[in-house]
């Protein structure tokens, strides 16, 4: 298994929408960032992945797992991007911020502390490990 963090204004679409939909989830559209969208067609089924509230709370909010692999995107024609689709498993019971995040020397390396724009990143097994137990998280 890998993992993962996938970004989102909370304006946009929240934690709240996403665990809305159930296990049913949703696609990750409208991503239009090759390098996400690579990372995107990296993923397996059953992947686990960071739902992160970017813009004002900037911060690790609840738990994802992969239910679609990557295929087209339906939200464009253009068939240069793929998205996968998502199920909210877990919230995170201690929102874990980023400035928690940059505090942690453990996570010095993490791609959200040195490329905080980029809307889906890879996140390590042990980065994952530290994160879940800042945020309460037994997974």
């Amino acid at each position: 298994m890998r993992y993962w963090l996938f970004k989102s204004e909370p304006s946009t679409w929240s934690w709240d929408d996403q665990k809305a939909k159930g296990d049913a989830g949703e696609e990750w559209d409208g991503v239009r960032n090759y390098q996400a969208r690579n990372f995107m067609r990296e993923m397996a089924l059953g992947d686990r992945g960071f739902f992160y509230h970017s813009q004002k709370d900037k911060s690790v909010v609840g738990i994802v797992e992969v239910i679609a692999e990557a295929h087209p995107d339906s939200t464009t024609d253009d068939d240069r991007w793929d998205c996968v689709d998502i199920k909210a498993v877990a919230d995170v019971p201690t929102h874990v911020t980023l400035d928690m995040i940059k505090q942690d020397q453990r996570l010095s390396e993490m791609v959200l502390v040195k490329n905080s724009r980029l809307s889906v990143q890879p996140v390590t097994e042990a980065e994952w490990r530290v994160v879940c137990a800042m945020g309460g998280v037994s997974l």
